[in-house]
């Protein structure tokens, strides 16, 4: 047995994006603040966009410090006033965009800028159909599929006033690529945004706009972790009576000899490349960023 070697987080490509702007929705944490954290080393000025504000401020401090440009704007992206005025923000900073990647996604309806309690927000956790609550699906659909519509809706009406292109990705899902059981909401939020991708790369192509999406498995993520929690609990609240844990891991997690998760630093490659001019022939693509568990 062979393992694949992991991705350094200290690898870049210098000057990639020099000169570019990108805006980040999610930036605070995961593969959002990641992708931010890379793309400010390869030359890129980054508008991190996130409602949670501490956290927020971390991944601005990390591009700072490495001494790359960017600012960070708290924003709500369910929120048509807040993702207009992320765009007012970036132009005003930058003059322009060029490129985005819509990374803000939630796994239950909790406030994510709040502590949890079971007590208080049980009914916020994901469950089956016939389990789940209004607040549960209202909540996951506003940030995931809502937010990513009015995301691109910014991006899209700024870039077409630019006259001169650009590229963005969204965050996807296995999800939407398979069927998993418990979490209804995410599931059909995530099918919405490969829905939104294709559409709108069809739209745009004219406009010199291309338009991904990357659909991502088990990684290292702290909306993984949270994931497996739930997971858990309701597996013992059942008495083990669910599927929920049928499948947990890819083909090339199972395959390696510790058994290790991807890492962030392996979801922002992809996503850079296909906002990079080395993809420029690839647009409506639903790319399976998935260690093969779609394939095994």
């Amino acid at each position: 047995m062979v393992d694949i070697p992991s991705m350094t987080p200290n690898y870049y490509i210098p000057r990639r994006f020099q000169g570019k702007t990108l805006l980040v929705t999610g930036a605070a944490t995961g593969i959002g603040a990641a992708t931010a954290i890379r793309a400010a080393r390869e030359g890129a000025n980054v508008v991190c966009v996130d409602c949670k504000e501490r956290k927020l401020q971390i991944t601005l401090s990390k591009i700072k410090f490495e001494g790359h440009n960017a600012i960070a704007v708290v924003a709500d992206v369910s929120k048509t006033e807040d993702t207009d005025r992320m765009l007012t923000e970036a132009v005003k900073a930058y003059g322009s965009i060029d490129l985005a990647l819509n990374a803000a996604s939630v796994i239950d309806g909790c406030n994510p800028t709040q502590l949890f309690d079971l007590n208080t927000h049980g009914h916020l956790l994901p469950n089956s159909i016939h389990e789940a609550t209004d607040e549960y699906w209202d909540s996951v659909v506003a940030t995931n599929t809502t937010g990513t519509f009015k995301s691109l809706r910014a991006e899209l009406r700024q870039m077409l006033q630019q006259n001169r292109g650009g590229a963005i990705v969204n965050i996807g899902s296995i999800a939407c690529l398979t069927g998993l059981p418990g979490n209804p909401a995410y599931m059909a939020s995530k099918y919405a945004v490969t829905g939104l991708t294709r559409n709108a790369a069809i739209e745009y192509a004219p406009y010199g706009i291309r338009i991904n999406s990357v659909n991502i498995a088990q990684i290292d993520t702290s909306i993984v972790v949270k994931d497996d929690k739930l997971t858990g609990a309701r597996q013992k609240s059942r008495n083990g009576n669910s599927f929920d844990g049928l499948k947990t891991q890819t083909l090339l997690n199972t395959e390696d000899s510790k058994h290790s998760s991807a890492n962030l630093w392996e979801q922002t490659a992809p996503i850079l490349f296909l906002l990079s001019d080395d993809a420029s022939d690839l647009t409506g693509c639903v790319c399976t960023t998935d260690g093969g568990w779609t394939d095994d």
